[in-house]
């Protein structure tokens, strides 16, 4: 591996470090499990903007950030062996691949809270 991989594994593994020390508490205090399944009609983080939803807003902008530094690598005409396009490469496709699955649970998570909330009316 050259150094801009390695560099991307290092930066990848520091963001997941705190991102799982900011979600793991939040999820603790604010989400109400029985039996180890989440309640939706108790849990009500769901419904509002939260934590987690502004770091995952943050992540979508470096991500954003990324890929525009990549194109712009490519475009000055580098290529592979560049460390800086070894390194983008990398966060552009984890951090794509996160927010995208972040975004699908978060849609299902509202959606099963909102019906658990106000399906019965």
């Amino acid at each position: 591996m050259d150094i801009g991989w390695i560099a991307s594994l290092i930066m990848v593994g520091i963001m997941i470090i705190i991102i799982l020390s900011i979600t793991i508490p939040m999820d603790k205090k604010h989400v109400i499990r029985r039996n180890g399944k989440i309640d939706y009609e108790k849990t009500k983080i769901f419904l509002r903007w939260n934590v987690f939803d502004t770091l995952t807003l943050c992540l979508a902008i470096y991500t954003i950030l990324c890929v525009q530094a990549l194109n712009l690598l490519i475009s000055f005409g580098q290529n592979v062996e560049n460390p800086f396009v070894q390194f983008f490469t990398n966060q552009s496709q984890a951090w794509t691949i996160v927010t995208i699955a972040y975004l699908v649970m978060r849609l299902t998570n509202t959606l099963k809270s909102v019906k658990a909330q106000y399906g019965h009316v």
